[in-house]
């Protein structure tokens, strides 16, 4: 994969896909009529589809009016200096099937908030993006003259 001049790679479907099932926790943006709202979520892949558990709230209200939505994911590799991001778009839908059911709750899924999280819901994805960038230090982007154009003002 070539990267841009700022060291940017666009990455393939496949290293998104390796990307994602590198961590377990990503951010769910949802939109309702009362507007968007995000949320930290645990997730697995699972058959081309990301899956995580829910409870009563915004984000089985989202799924139930069939709303669209994202997941965003991202990770650093410290050593190497390289950062990665990954995001999916599509629909969702609860996983209602009772064989359905049964085979997701083998899947790695472990929710690091307490309480009731007994539906699971699986992103369809419709596009899938992603890009990898070498991470640079703080230095290379901040300097006195542009914390001066950033001050509150007086």
């Amino acid at each position: 994969m070539e990267a841009n001049a700022a060291g940017v790679e666009v990455l393939t479907d496949s290293e998104c896909w390796n990307c994602l099932r590198a961590v377990s926790v990503g951010r769910l943006a949802v939109a309702l009529e009362d507007g968007p709202d995000i949320f930290p979520v645990n997730y697995t892949t699972d058959h081309g589809t990301l899956v995580f558990r829910t409870g009563t709230g915004t984000k089985l209200a989202a799924v139930q009016a069939d709303a669209r939505v994202a997941l965003e994911a991202d990770g650093v590799d410290s050593e190497a200096g390289v950062a990665w991001s990954v995001v999916i778009r599509g629909g969702a839908e609860l996983v209602k099937l009772p064989d359905d059911v049964l085979e997701t709750f083998s899947l790695p899924l472990f929710p690091w908030q307490g309480g009731r999280k007994d539906q699971f819901v699986r992103i369809i994805p419709e596009t899938v993006s992603g890009r990898r960038f070498p991470v640079v230090e703080p230095k290379t982007w901040w300097t006195p003259e542009s914390s001066a154009t950033h001050s509150a003002p007086e």
